[in-house]
């Protein structure tokens, strides 16, 4: 496949991932936008990678898939705690909670 195939398809799900970031009050699928994103960067990353032919793109990967796990498991655990003590995940009911 060509190069350009692969950043349309990191360039249509990055816009994906910031649609739902900006359009979404649950907090589960703006989490899993993130993601989206991330893994848009990623292919963008490894596209650049194979068109340059050095290894950078797959290193600089691998770092954004760690990234990518430690905010899932910070994101879920803090979406946890809001519902124990809230029953709710909604993002508009969170600015209550400033202090």
């Amino acid at each position: 496949m060509l190069v350009n195939q692969f950043l349309m398809l990191g360039a249509v799900l990055f816009c994906i991932g910031v649609y739902g970031v900006l359009a979404r009050k649950n907090a589960v699928m703006v989490l899993m936008s993130i993601e989206l994103i991330l893994n848009s960067v990623n292919i963008n990353l490894l596209a650049f990678d194979r068109l340059n032919g050095s290894i950078d793109g797959n290193v600089f990967a691998l770092f954004i898939i760690a990234v990518a796990a430690a905010e899932v498991g910070v994101g879920l655990a803090m979406v946890l705690l809001i519902y124990r003590n809230r029953k709710s995940i909604a993002l508009d009911e969170l600015s209550e909670m400033k202090g």
